[in-house]
């Protein structure tokens, strides 16, 4: 890969993002903390929806077309302490997932950036 491909394509594409988004729901789905946030929530229709948004995200796909973070977290309350703990399990699926160190730090400075409008409580 030549340093100009786009982190979504570093990554892998779109089958590498679906692992990683399979290995995260997996993780925060079963985390108790965070169980609350996800009832009455299409599990399935949630993780086409992520994958849509971390390739957009990525650099890969712009069919990105959900509502806003703040639109999309506003009846959730979410905490401070839930955004941490979820950026946490993105980051153990990347890890677990195999990807790249720089290409991790680079997906998560760009979820860190997303905290002000997700974070309303």
């Amino acid at each position: 890969m030549s340093t100009d491909d786009t982190l979504y394509e570093r990554l892998g594409g779109r089958q590498a993002v679906e692992l990683v988004v399979d290995e995260f729901y997996d993780r925060v789905l079963v985390d108790e903390r965070l169980q609350p946030y996800f009832e009455d929530t299409d599990t399935d229709e949630l993780r086409a929806h992520q994958v849509a948004f971390i390739s957009h995200v990525a650099g890969g796909t712009d069919d990105y077309d959900g509502a806003s973070m703040a639109t999309a977290h506003d009846h959730l309350d979410v905490t401070d302490a839930a955004f941490a703990r979820v950026a946490d399990h993105l980051d153990a699926s990347l890890r677990e997932c195999g990807v790249d160190d720089g290409d991790r730090e680079a997906l998560m400075a760009a979820v860190a950036g997303l905290q002000p409008e997700v974070v309303n409580a």
